[in-house]
């Protein structure tokens, strides 16, 4: 189980690990030991998250988004198994943290009527350079 919140934790069936050998340096070590891992959450099937989390979700994890509907984090930082767990289960967590915080709705105001007068002045002052250029007519 992964606890995201006080009210939010992921059951284990919707989580699965496997593991690699990490690329980078690293010695021998990276030649025997599968230290990376990739975390999958089934975030699609997730009973835990409401679909309009789902969707900022899908948006937050971009590439990472599978067309099954999972998400697939991969962590090989460190020379560590345990650890590079750990990084990519934080890495969740934070984007589901993310997710779940719901945007602000934009409250549309006026313009005030000083702010319009203000543009209009700007417009009718530029429009006047703007007409000034030009060829200089010949007086006769």
């Amino acid at each position: 189980m992964l606890r995201i919140n006080d009210t939010l934790v992921l059951a284990d069936w919707e989580l699965s690990e496997s593991f690699s050998r990490s690329s980078g340096p690293g010695g021998q070590n990276v030649n025997k030991v599968e230290t990376a891992v990739e975390l999958r959450f089934e975030a699609e099937r997730s009973p835990n998250l409401t679909p309009a989390v789902k969707a900022r979700l899908k948006r937050l994890a971009g590439r990472r988004w599978t067309n099954e509907g999972a998400i697939v984090i991969r962590a090989e930082e460190t020379r560590s198994q345990a650890r590079n767990r750990e990084l990519a289960e934080a890495r969740l967590v934070e984007m589901i943290q993310a997710a779940l915080v719901a945007p602000k709705r934009r409250v549309a105001t006026k313009p005030t009527l000083g702010s319009q007068r203000r543009r209009l002045a700007a417009k009718a002052e530029r429009g006047e350079v703007k007409a000034a250029r030009g060829k200089i007519a010949e007086e006769e």
